[in-house]
């Protein structure tokens, strides 16, 4: 067999009945006094394979030492076969063992945390496969949809020597003799880098020390964060629901499959990529929340998951929570001259429970008001001389937010578990493998 004659399990199948070549490792295996059947797994597909041993006794007998997650390379005929998972079998006429694997600690029944164990082989299972191939999907489509609309790409250091998210979900680490910070964003760098290149965004990862232990939150995770000078909070939600639209249409487009592998409702994605999004205020969420569902949330309060959720759910479609009472923003998110308790900001929020995906603001030029911020809050606002340099030289309204990558995968992809949108989890209690 020589490299020029393989193709994928994904090609053979389109090519319809021929002789092929494949590669790739036993998925499954079932053997009986008169055949052995394989299910041969590679990057793109699944396909059976068997051996007769009235045909081919040599064949059947070295097949017959296949292990799960053995590799092998393959040589056959392929016809068509209902009975088979992928409507198709192959009738093995060559087979070369490249390594017999040992026991697989993997089987059928598994607890979630011996998964989690052994991610690295994991990421062979179909379900991974399928996530991580939307993965790279949703990545691709947020860099098209910034470089199609003008957008510059823009890297921020990971090494920070200060907040700006709150500083008990600070990563502090050893800086030679000195002590700094991993970022929590891109954002106070990307605010300056606006006055230079207009409208900017970056894919980046992001770390935040919180001793959460929910189905939603990573201590490790990538956002996806958009800045543009001129650019007003009216905007700035219109922008994030187009990216939000493209990114489910662009999944759509290719990754059926995989959605299908995920027993995914495409039928409601295909929804969600048409769909209008609302926008409504906190005020008016709270009187939602208050008045149709009897939640009695008071003003001030910031959502919880349940609150957002049955936001999310009454309007079915991702939905737009903007002016946040000011109080519990993050300082850099400036107060509205219509009612200075409540801040130029927004929150996306995704149906069936996904909750929040984007977040994002406005971003404030007031900086006598942001130090008084940074004060309250018990942070040294010499730390921020340079970002508040900012509105010395030009100072423009400009707004920004951060998409929560995983977050994304996760509603896109229907999982139950964050820990399920990447490849190697990290949280308050795994960091391996």
């Amino acid at each position: 067999m020589t490299e020029s004659k393989y193709t994928t399990i994904e090609e053979a199948l389109n090519k319809g009945s021929t002789d092929v070549n494949l590669r790739g490792w036993v998925y499954r295996e079932r053997k009986s006094n008169k055949f052995v059947f394989i299910v041969l797994r590679d990057e793109s597909d699944i396909i059976q394979c068997v051996i007769s041993k009235e045909k081919n006794p040599k064949l059947f007998e070295k097949a017959e030492k296949l292990t799960i997650e053995s590799s092998v390379m393959i040589s056959g005929e392929l016809k068509k076969d209902e009975r088979a998972p992928t409507g198709y079998e192959i009738s093995i006429s060559d087979l070369e063992i490249l390594q017999i694997a040992e026991p697989f600690p993997i089987t059928e029944h598994q607890s979630p945390e011996l998964l989690y164990d052994n991610r690295h082989l994991w990421l062979r299972s179909r379900k991974l496969n399928a996530v991580l191939k939307i993965r790279h999907t949703i990545v691709g489509a947020i860099h098209e949809f910034f470089r199609s609309h003008g957008y510059y790409e823009f890297d921020a250091p990971v090494f920070q020597p200060s907040q700006s998210e709150g500083g008990a979900t600070l990563f502090e680490v050893k800086y030679f003799e000195d002590k700094t910070y991993l970022s929590q964003t891109w954002q106070l760098y990307a605010e300056a880098a606006i006055f230079s290149l207009g409208k900017i965004y970056n894919m980046g990862p992001t770390f935040r020390a919180e001793r959460s232990k929910t189905s939603r939150h990573l201590a490790e995770f990538w956002m996806a964060e958009m800045e543009a000078a001129w650019m007003e909070l009216e905007e700035v939600t219109e922008v994030a629901k187009d990216e939000i639209r493209f990114i489910v249409q662009q999944v759509l487009k290719h990754n059926r499959k995989e959605l299908e592998i995920l027993e995914r409702d495409i039928k409601l994605l295909e929804h969600y990529a048409k769909a209008e999004y609302p926008t409504i205020k906190y005020a008016e969420a709270l009187d939602l929340l208050n008045n149709k569902y009897k939640m009695n949330v008071p003003w001030g309060k910031d959502l919880r998951t349940i609150e957002e959720a049955k936001i999310a759910e009454h309007f079915k479609v991702p939905v737009v929570v903007t002016h946040y009472p000011i109080e519990i923003m993050g300082f850099y998110k400036p107060p509205s001259k219509e009612n200075p308790k409540e801040a130029l900001c927004f929150d996306m929020l995704a149906p069936e429970g996904y909750c929040e995906i984007v977040g994002g603001s406005e971003r404030s030029l007031l900086v006598e008001d942001m130090v008084k911020r940074l004060k309250a809050d018990g942070e040294d606002p010499s730390n921020y001389d340079w970002y508040f340099d900012l509105r010395k030289y030009g100072s423009v309204p400009h707004s920004g937010y951060g998409v929560g990558v995983e977050r994304v995968v996760m509603w896109i992809c229907g999982l139950d578990n964050i820990k399920d949108a990447i490849p190697f989890p990290r949280t308050l209690r795994r960091r391996t493998p």
